[in-house]
């Protein structure tokens, strides 16, 4: 695709040149021969995260989460959980090349214009977070310093997101960057920021997001540390709290500049995959299509699924629920992809302070924050407030929270996977530390474990044959994550 191949030049250009320091250190190195201006590698970066949610990693989550069934291709040997060799590109080409960029713009800015360094932070933890998620133990600490680390070690997940005596954990990196956006800088960003135009109130609300997601994630392994975590938030009162403040990566009709799943699922790949009808199935049963045909298409006035991992003949691809226009864009012709690949939201940060309240114990009205998380989706995928008031007037019980705190957290996790089309990575990652929604596995399934939905990617081969510290024999996609349950 060839804004892929653009980035990826783009990175292998920096990478060649990157110079190597500590992992904690971010002063500027005056022998640095880079001198690729932080702008141009900002906009460089935030287009690769959305690339690392929305391209290959994200598109197999849907695939298990069964938002969509795999019909042929690699889609199809996802949905029966054949999984090996699926992954080198995205970890050699998204995550471990941009990662070198996002060092070398905390490199160049830290000391003069630390607003940069501060972006650079977050945006470097969501993708680790992204890589530990799901692989667990990953390179981190010696990650991107490609001379001094050519094989670097394989951090444990524990280390990654809480720190040790020599590693900086995911939590502290993230709390580092917002601080740096509150330090005086002699340049800040504007139009090479092309998800805040520069407004460093709105990295900070981002920031603090991604705080409330990463201790929820760890929050059945350290409940302490995620109360903690969760609490300082909500007393800061700095936090995404509104669908204009969403971290969501704009893309446009270029076909330079497409959205992913566009790229994949219209122009390139149409024949590959389509609607789950479980998924389907799901939110029939909660009266829910209206959002759903914000997310799907709906050919002859009916949705029409794929069950994962079946084996007869498809409907003809005019006969299939696809992505629709709150994922692609625009399918009227001329089809347009200017639609944002969005990664962390108001829904998320409602939904994430429902559970929180629910399960830790946290500040806030649990029911009134799960609302809140159901109508931002809703709004979000362009339902009108008629139709959001409809939907509540008309299922009581969906929208309020009943029962004990297990019954309570499935409802919110339930909602939250719905509100998660296109975000399919934070599904996953619900589903393997909740066991929310309740997912029965594909038919024909093989892979590892035919009898459990995969709990982590497979490490990839070409690392396993340059780099010793990858995990030998590779870890079996039923091993669960340190976090998962």
């Amino acid at each position: 695709m060839k804004m892929k191949r653009y980035i990826l030049i783009i990175a292998m250009f920096i990478v060649a040149f990157t110079s190597c320091k500590k992992f904690i250190d971010v002063n500027t190195n005056p022998n640095d021969p880079v001198d690729v201006p932080a702008k141009l590698l900002l906009t460089n970066t935030t287009i690769g995260t959305a690339w690392i949610s929305g391209s290959y990693l994200g598109r197999a989550a849907a695939v298990l989460m069964q938002y969509n069934a795999g019909l042929s291709g690699d889609p199809n040997d996802i949905d029966v959980y054949q999984m090996d060799d699926k992954f080198d590109n995205a970890w050699n080409f998204e995550i471990y090349t941009t990662i070198p960029n996002l060092r070398i713009i905390i490199n160049k800015t830290q000391a003069e214009s630390p607003a940069y360094a501060g972006i650079a932070k977050l945006q470097m933890a969501y993708i680790f977070s992204v890589a530990t998620d799901l692989w667990g133990d990953v390179p981190y600490s010696q990650a991107g310093f490609a001379t001094e680390f050519p094989q670097p070690r394989f951090d444990k997940q524990e280390d990654i997101y809480q720190g040790n005596g020599d590693i900086k954990g995911l939590l502290d990196l993230v709390k580092e960057g917002v601080a740096d956006l509150s330090k005086p800088s002699t340049t800040k960003p504007t139009t090479d920021d092309i998800v805040y135009a520069g407004n460093l109130d709105k990295w900070k609300r981002m920031g603090n997001t991604l705080l409330l997601k990463l201790a929820i994630q760890i929050s059945t392994r350290n409940p302490t540390l995620a109360k903690s975590t969760i609490s300082d938030v909500i007393t800061g009162n700095t936090f995404i709290n509104d669908n204009s403040l969403d971290y969501e990566v704009p893309f446009a009709n270029s076909t330079s500049n497409q959205n992913p799943y566009f790229q994949y699922d219209i122009v390139y790949r149409p024949d590959e995959e389509m609607a789950s009808l479980r998924f389907i199935n799901m939110m029939k049963l909660l009266n829910d299509t209206v959002r759903l045909n914000k997310y799907y298409t709906k050919p002859n006035g009916v949705f029409t699924g794929y069950d994962n991992g079946n084996n007869v003949v498809a409907p003809t691809l005019a006969n299939r629920s696809r992505y629709n226009t709150y994922v692609v864009g625009s399918l009227v012709s001329p089809a347009t992809a200017a639609v944002p690949v969005r990664i962390i939201t108001n829904y998320q940060r409602a939904f994430i302070l429902a559970e929180a309240a629910v399960i830790l114990g946290t500040a806030g009205d649990a029911n009134a924050l799960y609302q809140e998380g159901i109508k931002a989706s809703m709004k979000k995928t362009g339902m009108t407030d008629a139709e959001i008031n409809t939907y509540f007037a008309t299922n009581p019980a969906i929208v309020t929270l009943a029962g004990t705190t297990a019954q309570k957290q499935q409802q919110i996790i339930t909602q939250k996977y719905i509100a998660s089309v296109g975000n399919a990575l934070e599904a996953y990652n619900d589903f393997r530390r909740t066991g929310y929604p309740a997912l029965t596995v594909s038919q024909f399934a093989a892979g590892d474990d035919p009898n459990s939905i995969p709990k982590r990617y497979p490490y990839i081969s070409t690392e396993a044959q340059r780099n010793p510290n990858q995990p030998n024999p590779r870890i079996r996609t039923n091993v669960k994550v340190w976090w998962g349950l």
